[in-house]
Parts: structure tokens; sequence; C-alpha cells
């Protein structure tokens, strides 16, 4: 791998892909980066487009945009259909494109456990197509409650639904009793907001279980606090058109909600099985690929799999979890890993430096973990804030959220609610 000419093909614009792209760029390889959409996507904050406190504008920059002072660097905007290890292709909507060098970084979508079913009921929250959905499903819920008059239909009306206590739950859940029990004050007349529940369903015996429990009864007190109703131990067994069925402890009950939000589970990308299918790579439970320590695909050393889409093991011999950080660091890795092995170097397998992990509860509320140290309530939403602003893409996307945020700060308003369904 001493040539400076070789082909690399990256698929997934993503925080992995992209921070790749940008990297492998600025050194002047010759770099395809292949993506259905043409916008790179800021997750973290879809929650938020889901609560009508940003548009989509303002968390996703255009790809092009990000990388065009890159020369080397050709964007194509096509949907990835299959690979060919053999002849070294990507095969895409818009035709085959030829790799020495393999990136494939396509994330990861919801997964319902063997309940696809329930998809139509509970949408997740993996892109901008679904945070509007949820957007116009959440207030389409005020409006129909203003003009029901029958008490039952507007209790299923008024109870919203967050299946999942983690970093994603948490935050919906919160947002969400701060949009109806701060924002819509007093532009409804036919209900009382008092009457909107927030019900937050976790099967495990507490929220944010991967933080630490001091951490974790924080968040619990402050949803709580915020209105929010967190059912532990609790697991659902079925979701229907204006209904779920949950079970605690062998005993079941059955919530009335118009609006469910599924926030519990995630499975690699589709594309995962394709690349398994063509090197017999190996799939865990949630359909990654088991990566070597250089993140290739075993016997495939010009095939590497990032971000949500790898399994990948930290120093403690656990899976690293499938957040921004991880992926942003693999990409970073990858990139200077190949500059070395183009340059006839060898380079060292990748080891992730764990940063921490935060959670924002609601305005002014958060939670942060970085290594012993854990910050709570203001501090740690301040730190939030900031670390999320530094990774938006465009300097015009960080003003408008850093405007957005001290405007919801001081006036607890929301001007994206939009229903556009």
């Amino acid at each position: 791998m001493n040539s400076p000419k070789k082909k690399i093909v990256i698929v997934g614009a993503g925080f992995a892909g992209l921070n790749a792209a940008i990297l492998l760029g600025r050194n002047r390889l010759s770099v395809t980066l292949i993506d259905k959409n043409n916008y790179h996507l800021f997750q973290p904050l879809l929650y938020q487009v889901a609560t009508g406190f940003l548009a989509p504008g303002d968390i996703a920059g255009p790809i092009r945009s990000a990388v065009a002072r890159y020369q080397t660097v050709r964007v194509i905007q096509a949907e990835v259909c299959d690979f060919d290890s053999a002849m070294k292709i990507v095969h895409t909507t818009n035709g085959s494109y030829p790799y020495d060098l393999l990136i494939v970084a396509s994330g990861a979508t919801h997964s319902y456990f063997g309940n696809d079913h329930w998809a139509a009921h509970a949408p997740g929250l993996k892109s901008i197509e679904d945070a509007i959905e949820i957007r116009s499903r959440v207030l389409k819920a005020f409006e129909d409650a203003e003009r029901c008059n029958d008490q039952e239909a507007r209790a299923k009306l008024l109870t919203f639904v967050v299946i999942g206590g983690g970093p994603t739950g948490v935050e919906l859940a919160g947002a969400l009793a701060e949009l109806a029990r701060g924002t819509l004050k007093g532009e409804f007349r036919n209900f009382d907001l008092r009457d909107v529940r927030i019900l937050l369903v976790e099967g495990n015996g507490r929220l944010l279980s991967s933080m630490h429990e001091s951490t974790s009864a924080y968040a619990r007190t402050t949803l709580e606090r915020l209105g929010v109703e967190v059912l532990n131990e609790t697991m659902v067994v079925g979701i229907e058109g204006d209904a779920l069925r949950v079970s605690t402890s062998g005993q079941e009950q059955q919530i009335g909600a118009r609006t469910v939000v599924w926030a519990a589970g995630v499975q690699a990308s589709g594309l995962a099985k394709a690349l398994s299918r063509q090197t017999g790579a190996t799939l865990d439970s949630s359909g990654r690929i088991a990566v070597g320590p250089d993140l290739s695909i075993p016997n495939y050393p010009e095939i590497f799999v990032l971000g949500d889409m790898a399994l990948t093991k930290g120093r403690d011999g656990t899976a690293l979890p499938g957040i921004a950080p991880v992926a942003i660091q693999q990409g970073g890795y990858i990139a200077r890993l190949i500059i070395q092995r183009c340059a006839g170097k060898e380079g060292k397998p990748f080891r992730y430096l764990d940063k921490g992990m935060m959670a924002v509860i609601g305005r002014g509320r958060a939670v942060a973990e970085s290594w012993k140290f854990r910050l709570k309530g203001f501090p740690a939403w301040v730190a939030w804030a900031f670390i999320h602003i530094y990774y938006l893409i465009e300097f015009q996307n960080k003003f408008v959220v850093f405007f957005h945020w001290a405007w919801n700060y001081l006036t607890n308003k929301r001007g994206s609610r939009l229903i556009t369904r």
C-alpha cells in the first residue's frame, strides 16, 4: 500500500465517514464519498427537531460544502446496493465504483427486537424524516385534543410515551415535558396542559444504565420534577394504534396513547449483511461486523468498517457504544492509518480514548461523566451545549443553534413547531 494513487471509496458521510474523507482530502488522496443524502446530519440533536426547538437545517450541512476545499474528494449522492469484494466494486443506484481501499460507515437503524410491525405506531429517531414525523405527530395530538370533546379520547391524545431509557429517551422525554409544561402554556383553550401525561418506559432497573448510579438517580428525579412518569423494569409487549401493553413484574397493563416514540434499540445498517455475504464476516446480534484491531474485516485488509456498523472492543474487552465520539475517533484513525501505509509505514491498532458520556434532561439540566468526574445540573448543561456546538460542521449552523439555545433558555419558546404531514 505504497502508492498515493489508490482509489479510496467511503460509504456513508456520518461522523466516521466524513471525518475520514476530510483528513484524507487534506493529504490529497483520491476519495469518492458516497451517501444517499446530500447532507451530513448531526444526529445527537435530532430530538430537538422532533420537539420543535430546532429546524432540520440547523443540524445538517451539505456534504459538498464540508469537503469543497479538498480537490481530491468527490461526492456522489447515491444509495449503495451491494458490494463485489472479489472485483473490488461498490454497486449503487447511480452506477458502480471501483476501489482499492473501501471504508464502510453507513450507520445504524431502529431495532424492534423482532417486532417490526411496531414501527408504524412507534417511529424511531435516526433521520430528519423521523424527527419531522415525530414532530408532526406530537403537535397534531395537541391540535386534535383542542377539538376533541370526548374525555377518554382526549386523554389518549394527551398521553405521550417514550420507550427506552438511554440518552435519547431521557432527552426526548425531558424535551416533551418542557414543550407541554412551558412552551405551549396559554395557547390552548379546550383542555388543561396539566392533563398531559409523558411516560418514559425502560426495561432495566434504572435510566442511563451505562452511567453511574448517582447520575441515573439524578436523571430520574429531574425528569419526575418536570412531570415525566418513569416506568423502570417495564417491558413493552404490544403496540397498537392508540394503545400499548406493558409488563411490570409479570403484571400487564394497557396504556392509552396516540403518540409513542421508540428509543429502545438499534441495529447496524443493512449493508453489514451485504458485506457479510461477500466476505464471510461475522455479525453479532445487533448486525454489527466483527472487525480486527485495525478496523478491517478479517482476510480483507482493504475493507474497513467504522461507526455503528462495527463491533469493536475497548481496552476492558467490552464492545464500544454506538455514539458519535467513537465514530469520530475511528474516522480519524483510519485516515491516518491509510496515510501511513501509503507512505510505506505500519500503523498501530485502534484505541478508543473514552472522554465520557453526556445527556441533557431539560433547560439548564444535564448529566456528564468523564473518567471519575461527574457533573450534574447547570454546569453539565453548559458543557453539553458547548461540546455539541463545537462538533456542528458549518459556522452558520453553530451560530444559529447557539442563538436558539440562548433564546430558548431565556424565553422557553420554540419557533419550529410546524406540522408538515
